[in-house]
């Protein structure tokens, strides 16, 4: 469902060149997928200039970390990752383990503003299910598309990743993303029968967040091409379409839950942009306009922690003018340190501290998420 969960991003709901090809061999054409689009694109496009960028590029690694890099960074698919011939462990470094745990948290707050989850057998079953259908199948469906259509700026940028360096196949890529993608769907409808839909929310959800995840990384659309479009694209489908999926299989999405869950995409957007500042060079080598190349690093680490705070504050003033001021309290309590990890780290250098930043400030992100999500219960 992440669909696009640094995918993507929580919401935010996988060719064949010898294994010793390199990234300027690998075939230039998408793989065969079957979704198609009618429609000619127009989206806004945000106009490099004449920025301060140059001062990342040398950043950027040109050869594979070795034996200095890390088993567990290859196992969540992480930068610092170490070179891994296993195909199983390949495979997992694909799906990012790393990037689940929104999606799942995303589950866990839709159930808790339903009202209607009771710590049941039953109910338990079905959180679980429709984490491992939000988190390890959808969003490893939308890492591994998006690794897939990134090969060319990995090739650039990270050139030691799985694709570019030619350690898996075209098809076994392909095999993968077809079978997170129906494994996904499978179990969304399998949910909606075991909650006795009369009308397959969930698996709507899931199909809708799987073709979201498609058009932002594939061609013609390619939806991170533009930042603000992908990156909000990613932040909803990180945030809005988990808890969606969580409410709805325990209760009722209403109205107002989706224009809430909408509001908190715009913190997702920020988390978003943290992912772009690693990509720099590539991004502007193949002309996709993220945030630090069409505004620099300076400008866009604010743009980055503006929304991610205000986005926090508004629905802190939201809960406060809902009556429900300890919510409201609990919420700015949960801002605070995320500011504080922005000064220490983050807005230091956003290149050199990203993982770091996020391991510190997302929980309190992710916390504030449920207190929003308990909130809206009572």
């Amino acid at each position: 469902m992440a669909s696009l969960l640094n995918a993507a991003p929580s919401l935010r709901f996988a060719f064949s060149p010898p294994s010793s090809a390199r990234s300027h061999h690998l075939p230039l054409s998408p793989p065969p997928l079957s979704f198609s689009f009618s429609g000619r694109r127009r989206l806004g496009v945000i106009r490099a200039a004449e920025t301060d960028t140059d001062k990342v590029n040398a950043q950027a690694p040109d050869t594979a970390p070795g034996k200095e890099g890390s088993s567990i960074n290859q196992l969540l698919g992480i930068k610092g990752a170490a070179q891994e011939n296993n195909k199983w462990k390949i495979r997992l470094q694909l799906t990012k383990p790393v990037t689940w745990p929104p999606l799942v948290w995303g589950v866990v707050c839709g159930a808790a503003a339903s009202g209607n989850f009771h710590w049941t057998v039953e109910d338990v079953a079905k959180s679980i299910v429709c984490m491992m259908m939000s988190g390890p199948c959808l969003t490893g469906y939308t890492q591994t598309i998006n690794d897939w259509y990134d090969r060319e700026i990995d090739a650039i940028n990270e050139p030691y990743r799985p694709i570019p360096s030619g350690t898996i196949s075209e098809n076994e890529v392909i095999t993968q993303i077809w079978v997170l993608l129906l494994a996904g769907l499978g179990l969304a409808g399998l949910l909606d029968v075991w909650a006795g839909h009369d009308f397959p929310i969930v698996f709507c959800l899931a199909a809708g967040g799987s073709l979201l995840s498609y058009i932002y990384s594939a061609p013609p659309l390619k939806l991170k091409q533009n930042g603000w479009i992908g990156n909000f694209a990613l932040g909803a489908s990180y945030i809005s379409l988990p808890w969606w999926a969580g409410q709805a299989l325990f209760g009722t999405l209403t109205p107002d839950i989706v224009v809430l869950t909408l509001l908190y995409s715009i913190a997702g957007l920020g988390i978003a942009i943290v992912n772009d500042f690693k990509s720099i060079e590539g991004d502007r080598k193949m002309g996709l306009q993220s945030l630090p190349v069409a505004f620099g690093t300076e400008t866009a680490k604010w743009i980055c922690v503006g929304a991610i705070d205000v986005t926090q504050l508004s629905v802190a003033g939201y809960l406060l003018a809902s009556g429900k001021p300890y919510y409201a309290l609990a919420l700015l309590g949960l801002i605070i340190p995320q500011v504080i990890f922005q000064f220490q780290y983050f807005l230091k250098d956003p290149v050199k501290y990203d993982v770091k930043y996020q391991a510190s400030a997302q929980p309190f992100l992710v916390l504030g998420l449920l207190v929003t999500a308990l909130a809206t219960s009572h």
